[in-house]
């Protein structure tokens, strides 16, 4: 169930809304998924069709429910974002921080909304509506994109620019002789010997893990407590460092559907067997946000 707290931020900035009868449709949608931070393609057509907004219009709008996602306890500063799917669906994304950890475990508000519509199957993205100018790490975690030439990014002060102003000169997969992009489909033929349920659904996310220059393919299956179960995958940049670990993209997915990590009951991870893991970082951010929960780890062998 939706977290209190997230219930209570999305009320109080509803209730500022000049166009209250916008709000109350929105915060209706929002009652009936249980508080899921993503609206279906069309809940997007209709509420740009009854009050008159264009897609990017509403999206403006929406920029800082998403941000009511966030979870800031160290910055305080919280970002929103929507991710703009092919299919002409909004998926919301926010900051997270997790306390105990290294600075490096955490999400930015770009990655959030993107890994969100990915996990989600969208197939592409058209554009990245954030609140605030997209940071060096972001453009390059953005570069990975299977759209990343055609990507719009649109900033309440500036809307319809392309990534690439903001990336220029810029570095990624075609330079290291990559063609499969981030949302590209693909099956990484992994396999792991055990029939446990919530490892196959990690197995199933670490076989869609995009990791082209490591081959370091990851998922993981988060277990809740009213039986919802939550994957997430490896989303791995050129860059390296812009990289979105699989727990994080899985910790992204429990937030934004309105859960909180005391909501979590079992974890379990599938790796490929590769010269990088992550099955050590993803202990230590497990034990600082929920030390009830341990980690199932599986070492998954190619299928070929």
């Amino acid at each position: 169930m939706a977290a209190h707290k997230l219930i209570k931020a999305i009320q109080t900035e509803l209730a500022q809304w000049e166009n209250q009868e916008l709000a109350t449709t929105l915060y209706q949608y929002l009652v009936q998924q249980h508080f899921a931070g993503k609206l279906s393609a069309q809940q997007v057509t209709s509420l740009c069709h009854t009050f008159h907004l264009t897609a990017n219009q509403l999206a403006l709008q929406l920029l800082p429910i998403a941000a009511c996602y966030a979870t800031t306890p160290i910055s305080q500063f919280n970002v929103g974002a929507i991710a703009h799917g092919i299919s002409g669906a909004f998926y919301f994304g926010a900051n997270q921080e997790f306390c105990q950890v290294a600075m490096q475990q955490t999400i930015h508000a770009e990655q959030s909304a993107i890994s969100h519509a990915w996990i989600n199957n969208e197939s592409s993205i058209s554009a990245v509506t954030v609140n605030y100018t997209p940071c060096g790490h972001c453009r390059q975690f953005m570069n990975e994109l299977n759209s990343a030439e055609h990507l719009f990014i649109h900033l309440p002060h500036s809307q319809n620019n392309r990534l690439q102003q903001y990336l220029p000169d810029s570095f990624g997969p075609k330079d290291l002789n990559i063609r499969e992009c981030l949302f590209d489909p693909h099956n990484n033929h992994l396999q792991i010997d055990t029939s446990d349920a919530l490892a196959q659904h990690a197995l199933l996310a670490a076989n869609r893990s995009h990791a082209p220059y490591s081959q370091s393919y990851c998922g993981v299956a988060i277990l809740l407590k009213d039986e919802t179960i939550l994957t997430g995958r490896y989303a791995e940049n050129a860059a390296f460092n812009p990289s979105l670990p699989a727990l994080q993209v899985a910790l992204n997915v429990v937030r934004l559907s309105g859960y909180q990590e005391q909501d979590i009951v079992k974890v379990a991870m599938v790796e490929a067997a590769a010269q990088m893991q992550q099955k050590t970082n993803a202990e230590q951010l497990l034990q600082a946000i929920n030390p009830t929960v341990e980690l199932r780890y599986y070492v998954a062998s190619n299928a070929n």
